[in-house]
Order: C-alpha cells, then sequence, then structure tokens
C-alpha cells in the first residue's frame, strides 16, 4: 500500500476533454479565449466603476463587486488549463496539481454559494425591511458577512481534500471531463470508494441544499411582499431588483446540483461536461451581463465615467 501512496505523488493524469471535436480545437481555443476575456474584462469594469463611484459604495453594489471578485478568481482556477489543454495534445496533469485545482473550484464554489445567500438576505432586509435596512445592513455587517463566507468557503472542502490525498491510485489515469473534480478523481482509486462518494454527497448536498432553502425562503417572503404593493411601478421596481438575483441563483444552484446532489455516478459524462461548464464558465459570463448591463446604476455610471 506504501508503494501505491508513493507512486500517486508523481501520479500524471490525462484530462479526456471532447474526444469528437479535437480537429476543432483551434476554434474552440478562440472561441474560450473570447469568452475568458469577456469574463475578466466584464467584471473587472464592475469593480471599477463600483469603486470609482461614492454613491454605488452601499452594501448592495459592494455584494455585486465581491460576487465580481469572485467569479475571476473562480475562473482563474479551471480556463486557463482548458485554453492550455486545447494546444496541447497530451493534455496531462499531475495528480497534486489536479486535487489542488478540485480544492480551489470546490472553496470558491461554496463561497459563491454563501454569497449569493447573503445577497439574498440583503434583497429580503431591503424589500420587507426597507425603514429598517440601514441599520441592520451597515458596512461592518457587510465585511463580516462577505469574510464569513470566504472562510467558510475554504474549509467547505477541506474534509474530502484530505481523504482523497490518502486513497490509492494506481490507474487508470484518465478524467473525462474538462477540469479536475471529487468525484471524477474518486472515481479512479483503486479501492472501495463508496465512504467517499457519500462523504463528497452529503457535504455537497449540505451546502447546495442548506444556502438554496435559505435564498428559496428570502424570496417567498420577498414575492409575498411584492404582490401586496399596490403601484404598478413599485412591483415592477421591485421584480427588477431581484430579477438578476434570481437568474444567477438559478444557473449556478440548478447546475451544481445536478452534478453533485448525486450518490452514484454520473449515468453519462456527455451530460456531465456541458452542465460543468455551465457553472465553470456561462455563470460567471452571466455574472457581467446581468449585472452590469441589466443594471440602470451600474450602466448609468459606466457611461458617466468610461464614455461620456
Amino acid at each position: 500500500m506504501e508503494k501505491i501512496s508513493n507512486e500517486s505523488k508523481v501520479y500524471e493524469i490525462v484530462l479526456y476533454e471532447f474526444p469528437n471535436l479535437q480537429r476543432f480545437h483551434v476554434l474552440l481555443f478562440t472561441i474560450l479565449l473570447i469568452i475568458y476575456l469577456f469574463i475578466l474584462f466584464g467584471n473587472a469594469l464592475i469593480l471599477l466603476v463600483i469603486y470609482r463611484e461614492p454613491t454605488l459604495h452601499s452594501p448592495m453594489y459592494l455584494f455585486i463587486a465581491t460576487l465580481s471578485c469572485l467569479e475571476i478568481c473562480y475562473t482563474a482556477v479551471t480556463i486557463p488549463k482548458m485554453l492550455a489543454d486545447l494546444l496541447d495534445e497530451e493534455k496531462k496533469i499531475s495528480f497534486n496539481e489536479c486535487l489542488v485545482q478540485a480544492y480551489f473550484l470546490h472553496a470558491l464554489g461554496a463561497a459563491e454559494c454563501y454569497i449569493l445567500t447573503v445577497m439574498a438576505y440583503d434583497r429580503y432586509l431591503a424589500i420587507c425591511k426597507p425603514l429598517r435596512y440601514t441599520s441592520i445592513m451597515t458596512t461592518g455587517l457587510y465585511v463580516s458577512l462577505v469574510i464569513t463566507c470566504f472562510i467558510g468557503g475554504f474549509l467547505s472542502p477541506l474534509i474530502e481534500t484530505i481523504l482523497i490525498s490518502f486513497l490509492p491510485f494506481c490507474g487508470p489515469h484518465r478524467i473525462e471531463n474538462v477540469f479536475c473534480d471529487f468525484p471524477p478523481l474518486i472515481s479512479l482509486a483503486c479501492t472501495d470508494t463508496d465512504l467517499y462518494v457519500k462523504v463528497e454527497f452529503i457535504i455537497s448536498s449540505f451546502i447546495i441544499l442548506l444556502t438554496f432553502a435559505f435564498v428559496l425562503f428570502s424570496y417567498t417572503r420577498i414575492i409575498s411582499i411584492i404582490f401586496r404593493i399596490k403601484s404598478k411601478e413599485g412591483r415592477q421596481k421591485a421584480f427588477s431588483t431581484c430579477g438578476a438575483h434570481l437568474m444567477v441563483v438559478t444557473l449556478f444552484f440548478g447546475s451544481i446540483g445536478f452534478i453533485y446532489i448525486r450518490v452514484t455516478k454520473s449515468v453519462s459524462v456527455q451530460y456531465d461536461r456541458p452542465v460543468g461548464l455551465t457553472y465553470v464558465i456561462f455563470t460567471p459570463l452571466a455574472n457581467p451581463i446581468i449585472y452590469g448591463l441589466r443594471n440602470k446604476e451600474i450602466n448609468r455610471f459606466l457611461y458617466k465615467h468610461f464614455i461620456a
């Protein structure tokens, strides 16, 4: 067993991405690079607008800035390696690098779950308790919530990472995915992995379902309050305020729930690949579009600082 453990330290894994699209690797590289640059530029632009405009230094926009910063870090974990692999025939990654990538993918993903949850709480306070909003959602509370989200995010996958690091790996060396993740890594171990699959399921389900339940509760209360608003304009404004957040929440929680809330191996990797791409590429891509292009305040100050 010790021999196997030592071999795993220098173990190389092949990321078997899109075998049927190998001849289009240059086109895929170009498309992915354009998407990545848009994610970086769009989220960085949101950060810059919020930073330069003092009137946007309220918790609502600071949460948006935090989410943009998180998306930049989140995509940096996977997309650069995906771009490199599209131009590399071997597509190899060491076991340790693969485990580190999976850890940060889950850590930042969990942090995003928590950030989206506190953003729902922020919208709940703004709509359901408007008179008390400024006294409750202070800058100090915002800072405390964000720090807690990041600490919780980086602690969440520690147990899985430690357990997987002690697994014996003796082949095969191929992951049929575009990035490293805990479930495919566990499936490579040459031992009984039922316990590890269950631990992964329990931790992922706890994080995803708990945070989603809080978001659902917040928006249930919000919608009930909105329907009590007599003014049609008031209802439209309230729905518009929450609509962007709901779109991101639906896209993100729907995709990660499909991948991680199950106790068996994937039925088909043909489904896992596109769903995996949804939460590592398309959700970060949607963030600057939804919060930037659809937000009237950010649009107004974007025009003021960079266009006018």
